[in-house]
């Protein structure tokens, strides 16, 4: 198993999709493809799912998988997204 760290690349999501959490009308966005260093990565699992407030400042933080590797992707207000990490799945 390989555990890489990243100083918070951007990365370009490029699609989502939506889903209702239990109790709200309200759709909420999650991840569903990634471009990360040239490649396309399609999430087919979705982890925990954080929501962090640092200082004036909320920032969700996704745990995501496409199989073969697990990402962790942070959103920020600006709706920026970059990659926390990746690891290989054994």
């Amino acid at each position: 198993m390989t555990i890489r760290y990243f100083d918070t690349p951007e990365v370009e999501i490029t699609s989502l999709y939506f889903r209702s959490t239990k109790g709200k009308q309200r759709l909420e966005s999650f991840p569903k493809k990634m471009v990360y260093g040239g490649r396309e990565y399609t999430f087919i699992e979705q982890g925990m799912r954080y929501l962090v407030e640092k200082g004036q400042e909320l920032v969700k933080l996704f745990d995501v998988s496409d199989g073969h590797n697990q990402f962790r992707l942070r959103l920020d207000n600006a709706n920026h997204w970059t990659l926390v990490d990746m690891k290989e799945l054994a």
